[in-house]
């Protein structure tokens, strides 16, 4: 098992360090440099990371979305766990199954889409969340919400398909929504800016600087 290590001193995020991606596939790969970039340099430098890693002249839709769905895996994977090792209140009990349900979801349209487009959906890779209560829980959920929106937002304009990117902006709507309600049982506020943050790394830092942990 592969784990991301760096000096926790230079991270602005080394929660998201300790996440154990394993796996040799080129998502694999992506997820753990994307983790990485996160750590180090805050959840604003996923975006562009992400964009200028994936958004290449022959990258398709079929990537794109496979990416995604590496996203969606480990999210899935993150709050199926959480409902049985977070003792949290009643609240946040049922938000972590209301958004393990719709990670699912999330998982499930985009292995079909994929498979509808004649690709093949990659495999969930293995992970481990470095947290061990409700409240280093919801620190972290926040981040990696965060961490979502910003990634679908990165590769969206790379997307040819009219109906791949009508489906993608449906999910991040809800990864958004996720991010909010996170970011409530968090204590941050839930919509810091009018509108949705661009991709420039300053812009995206600046908007999502109420949910990064020190």
């Amino acid at each position: 098992m592969t784990e991301l290590k760096t000096p926790s001193s230079e991270m602005v995020n080394p929660e998201l360090a300790q996440i154990e991606v394993e796996g040799h596939e080129r998502s694999d790969i992506l997820m753990k440099g994307a983790l990485a970039a996160g750590a180090i340099f805050g959840l604003g430098a996923i975006s562009p990371f992400v964009r200028n890693a994936v958004g290449k002249a022959d990258m398709g839709d079929v990537e794109i979305l496979n990416y995604a769905l590496t996203l969606e895996y480990l999210e899935s994977a993150f709050y199926k766990e959480a409902k049985t090792k977070v003792k949290g209140s009643s609240d946040l009990m049922e938000l972590i199954n209301t958004l393990s349900t719709d990670e699912d979801a999330h998982v499930t349209a985009l292995t079909d889409t994929i498979k509808k487009l004649g690709g093949k959906p990659v495999k969930a890779p293995k992970v481990a969340f470095p947290y061990t209560d409700a409240a280093s829980f919801v620190k972290l959920a926040t981040t990696i919400e965060d961490t979502g929106v910003s990634a679908y937002n990165g590769v969206a304009p790379e997307i040819k398909s009219k109906e791949v990117l009508a489906a993608a902006g449906s999910i991040v709507q809800v990864e958004a929504r996720h991010a909010a309600a996170m970011g409530l049982q968090n204590g941050t506020s839930p919509a810091p800016d009018a509108f949705d943050p661009t991709l420039t790394q300053d812009e995206v830092l600046k908007a999502v600087q109420p949910f990064l942990v020190s």
